[in-house]
């Protein structure tokens, strides 16, 4: 889920990947992440305990173990699954980090109002140490503005193929099993019917009118169902750490020359839709 257009083109169409012009840094690229995951697993192998699970790693190889004891073949939990799936799970949760991150600086330097709010909000209640995950309870003016940079940003607006399990009958279409869809998470992200202003950045969308966080059932940014995003409950603290710590140390403008208006909001082409190449200016508040 690197979101380059080259790689996409590469997924898409293998045969293409000859004619990309970064092939031999796509390659290493593959191959230096491939060796981190084979070093990381290999030193959860050898701390592993069967008793205890401290993650994803040590449930699969312990399934894995009780795979080969019963002598089950064909199995999925093999080496390899066990290092792509890493893997996967490692650059989906980084890019998707990464690219709400980028939006959520630059709207603040857009929206230098909206940064003076999430400021004093975390002076306040925070004043000079770490931010804790706790906080957030704390901080409904900051989590609020989180909350709006995922649904405008929307950096995976239709999701990830699904295929449907069964026949399916939904708004007077028929759907055959095994079909494959798209959700369209923009359709709801957007939806003039739940959002007082679903093209305008506006943290109000998740607060009351006397000023405490609310949730909304309209906000998937990480999709929803049996297919909702694995990695969302670790996206929504990293985000909101990050986020955080940021704020508390620098404040965000348009660079010399450039103001708040010339920032442009038009996303990039992207599987996730990252702004527009744009540069901003970090101001230490120390």
């Amino acid at each position: 889920v690197i979101a380059h257009v080259s790689v996409e083109l590469y997924n898409l169409f293998p045969r293409l990947f000859r004619w990309i012009k970064a092939r031999q840094v796509v390659l290493k690229n593959v191959e230096n992440t491939v060796k981190d995951v084979k070093d990381l697993i290999q030193s959860l192998k050898e701390m592993l305990n069967r008793q205890l699970y401290r993650g994803l790693v040590d449930c699969f190889l312990i399934q894995k173990q009780r795979q080969e004891d019963s002598c089950t073949v064909n199995t999925h939990f093999n080496e390899e699954n066990l290092i792509f799936t890493v893997a996967n799970l490692f650059s989906a949760g980084t890019n998707t980090t990464a690219t709400t991150l980028r939006w959520g600086l630059l709207l603040m330097a857009k929206y230098p109002h909206i940064q003076d709010k999430v400021q004093e909000e975390l002076a306040r209640v925070i004043g000079g140490r770490k931010v804790r995950v706790d906080d957030r309870r704390n901080l409904p003016f900051t989590d609020a503005v989180i909350h709006e940079t995922q649904r405008l940003a929307n950096i995976v607006p239709m999701s990830l193929l699904h295929k449907t399990s069964r026949d399916v009958a939904f708004h007077g279409h028929f759907i055959k099993e095994g079909t494959t869809v798209l959700p369209l998470l923009s359709s709801v992200l957007y939806d003039e019917s739940e959002w007082e202003t679903p093209h305008v950045f506006n943290p109000s969308h998740f607060l009351d009118k006397q000023g405490p966080f609310i949730r909304r059932d309209a906000i998937l940014a990480f999709s929803a169902g049996r297919r909702v995003c694995l990695g969302e409950s670790l996206a929504k603290m990293e985000l909101f750490l990050f986020f955080t710590s940021l704020l508390q140390h620098f404040r965000f403008t348009p660079p010399p020359g450039v103001s708040e208006d010339e920032l442009d909001l038009t996303p990039a082409v992207g599987l996730t839709i990252p702004p527009s190449p744009h540069d901003l200016c970090a101001v230490s508040l120390q």
